[in-house]
């Protein structure tokens, strides 16, 4: 039995085939945090990712704002105390802003379709979204406010609101916050890259 051919040698690469390609991120324009996509396919996967996200938030602040719009409407309101009648006015401008900014970006993507612009229109529906959430933030903290001032006793109110807000704060902002510095490093570009 005779032994097969010997495989062949790994050469180098000849000077005619040049030096291999660097595999690095910074050698490829289109390669930004571990993903192989071109600007414009990099603001279509945000955009998708953030309309996502703006689904979740506006369904909440839509259901909170119907919410608040009926009360006026009903026989207990003619009963609230003025400064209650003030934070209820206060929560619902609130609600309505946060339903404002939430949409934004809905009514921003359709004025600026097909302009080429969408790295920019993502930035500034990003911008709204985050305007959104701190306006929602807000008006769920004083309808809170509201309903405690009524159905409570107020000497507990203001230390149950402020613990509701701790939380908000703490799942909303600081907790990913967190996670993003603990996670990422500095990229020599200046951006943030996964470990």
């Amino acid at each position: 039995m005779t032994p097969g051919p010997n495989p062949p040698a790994e050469r180098d690469p000849s000077p005619e085939q040049g030096p291999a390609p660097d595999p690095s991120p910074e050698s490829d324009p289109y390669r930004t945090n571990g993903r192989h996509e071109s600007p414009n396919e990099r603001a279509d996967r945000q955009w998708q990712e953030l309309v996502q996200e703006i689904r979740v938030a506006q369904t909440g602040v839509q259901i909170l704002f119907g919410f608040l719009l009926t009360v006026a409407f009903t026989a207990q309101f003619q009963h609230l105390a003025p400064a209650d009648r003030t934070i209820y006015v206060v929560t619902v401008v609130l609600g309505s802003l946060s339903t404002g900014a939430l949409i934004g970006p809905v009514a921003f993507h359709r004025i600026v379709a097909g302009r080429r612009i969408k790295p920019e229109a993502v930035r500034w529906a990003s911008r709204l979204t985050m305007a959104g959430i701190v306006l929602l933030l807000a008006t769920l903290v004083a309808a809170l406010f509201l309903i405690l001032r009524v159905a409570a006793d107020h000497s507990v109110v203001p230390w149950l609101v402020i613990g509701v807000l701790a939380w908000y704060v703490l799942c909303w902002f600081a907790l990913p916050l967190w996670v993003r510095s603990r996670h990422t490093q500095a990229h020599p570009g200046g951006a943030s890259r996964p470990k």
